[in-house]
């Protein structure tokens, strides 16, 4: 009788195949574009989890508690596996990993910067004209004094894009308008070596919004149900960016909404960096004017079209 195609098996495969230690997550994706999934008995007969990543890791650290374990530990910052049996080609196999990860880096935090701005723009769930924030602009202080306050980016959603006149003047004159201000902090991959430190520093930067959030363009699914916790104690949404589509873009976790915010550390974001001082201003003077046609476009961060976004992916080397 065919031996059951396990979990367990899946990882031997693909690390058996692997150039280089690969994490949790890693595994998986690998296995996915090879269709090592399908092989999977549970798989078969339709009863795979719904966390596969969650079991795969359950199931190499459960082996690694063993006797006579077949995986090794590479790396801690982020978890690396590879195969005992393999182990005396892992340096060969760390230069490589050194190698492809030099390749994957070569474009900054910031030159996605603009497919978060389009996709804030775009998506009914914000539809939000969006500000970078340089923090090289601040005023200099003492060490660590500014640190963790300057948010990656800022946005606005105008209520008055969403009403007809009359009702938008009814709304005004019963002091019924909400203007929402929004904070965002953009990683390029989050783990559990950077998650606490990435998600406050979004706590700390975002106490003046009314919604916070954490965006990231890789993520490893093992920190899912940390986010979610995280969440629930400190009201920071997360956002899963998607280079392919930006529309396909996903709030995977709503950001819990403010009412009453943080106006000492607004009023600090002001007086120390040029950007917010700006952003500030204009905002204050769109919302004196309160039509749409009068917007100041020319302050908030351009919103490339589809042409123009999909040149500048290319020439970053993002896709």
């Amino acid at each position: 009788m065919m031996k059951k195609y396990s979990f367990l098996d899946l990882i031997i495969e693909v690390l058996k195949e692997s150039e280089i230690p690969l994490s949790a997550n890693e595994i998986w994706q690998y296995a996915l574009n090879k269709n090592f999934d399908k092989k999977l008995q549970s798989y078969q007969n339709g009863t795979l989890t719904k966390t596969p990543v969650a079991s795969l890791a359950a199931k190499i650290y459960v082996n690694l508690n063993g006797k006579d374990s077949l995986f090794l530990v590479v790396s801690k910052n982020p978890t690396k596996f590879w195969l005992k049996e393999r182990e005396n080609e892992l340096n060969l196999a760390k230069s490589k990993n050194i190698e492809i990860q030099k390749e994957e880096s070569k474009f900054r935090e910031r030159d996605l910067h603009p497919l978060v701005v389009k996709f804030l723009f775009e998506s009914p769930d914000f539809n939000l004209y969006s500000k970078t924030i340089f923090h090289e602009k601040s005023h200099k202080g003492k060490s660590g004094e500014n640190e963790w306050i300057h948010p990656d980016i800022v946005g606005v959603h105008f209520p008055f894009k969403d009403y007809e006149d009359e009702t938008f003047k009814l709304c005004k004159n019963l002091n019924q308008i909400s203007y929402k201000i929004y904070s965002f902090e953009l990683k390029i991959k989050l783990d559990f070596s950077n998650l606490r430190q990435s998600y406050f520093q979004a706590v700390s930067n975002s106490s003046w919004a009314n919604e916070g959030y954490l965006v990231a363009l890789e993520f490893d699914d093992e920190i899912m149900n940390e986010l979610w916790r995280l969440n629930n104690a400190f009201g920071i949404g997360f956002i899963k960016l998607d280079v392919r589509d930006i529309n396909d873009s996903k709030v995977i976790i709503k950001a819990r909404e403010k009412s009453n915010l943080d106006l000492i550390t607004l009023d600090l974001l002001v007086n120390k960096n040029k950007d917010f001082n700006e952003f500030i201003q204009n905002l204050n003077k769109d919302i004196d004017i309160s039509d749409i046609e009068r917007i100041g476009y020319k302050f908030y961060d351009e919103i490339y079209n589809d042409e123009k976004m999909q040149k500048y992916l290319k020439d970053k080397k993002i896709i």
